[in-house]
């Protein structure tokens, strides 16, 4: 994979703009603040599969521009809350960033979730994309997954996919399938799904200096 970059790894990039929401990408339509009302979950029980509804509610704030060196990304830092119906206690929660290089094409998604796991997906994904799928998957040495023991031991994922379909009304959605190896049924993965539809409640904000040079 080495092979890819320059041997050239600490000059950064001298096209760099301060303005992230001219410079997301397919992830454009993303940026601010989403709800919906009818989502979907389907997870593993001992007596098999059972559907869940649930509401979300997701931010996604633009963050500065961020160099490794030659690369450059722009964006969104998110929060995920959320709830059953008429629940107060929070059925999931998730932090993490849409990413966007706009060099390579490539989105990445990067979460962390309360349970002791995290993972980083990606994919490739033209500019003006309307829809796009991103993987992470446990082998990976750089798209990966990664879990506290007891989830290691005891619901073992495998594989994630987000697939993001945006649509002509401004609205969103998404449809994950997280691949999981339930102990004691290895031979029969479990695909567990989250699915829901968004709309935007409020717009963006970015982050205090760059929204004071606007």
């Amino acid at each position: 994979m080495s092979q890819q970059f320059s041997d050239d790894i600490y000059t950064e990039p001298s096209n760099v703009d301060i303005d992230t929401l001219a410079n997301l990408g397919p992830l454009t339509a993303m940026a601010g603040i989403w709800e919906g009302q009818r989502g979907l979950d389907i997870k593993p029980k001992a007596d098999g599969p059972r559907k869940q509804a649930f509401v979300e509610r997701i931010e996604l704030q633009p963050i500065d521009p961020v160099t490794n060196g030659p690369q450059l990304f722009y964006g969104l830092r998110y929060l995920i809350i959320i709830n059953k119906p008429d629940n107060v206690k929070t059925y999931h929660e998730q932090v993490g960033y849409w990413l966007w290089e706009p060099a390579t094409r490539t989105v990445i998604q990067t979460l962390a979730i309360p349970r002791g796991q995290i993972a980083m997906a990606a994919g490739t994904v033209a500019p003006d994309a309307k829809e796009f799928e991103l993987v992470a998957k446990l082998e990976s040495d750089t798209y990966g997954i990664r879990s506290n023991p007891f989830l290691e031991f005891g619901f073992k994922t495998v594989e994630y996919r987000i697939k993001v379909t945006q649509n002509d009304d401004g609205s969103w959605g998404y449809e994950e399938d997280t691949v999981m190896l339930i102990r004691g049924k290895e031979d029969e993965p479990f695909h567990h799904i989250d699915r829901n539809l968004l709309h935007k409640v409020a717009e963006p904000t970015p982050n205090p200096l760059a929204r004071a040079r606007t």
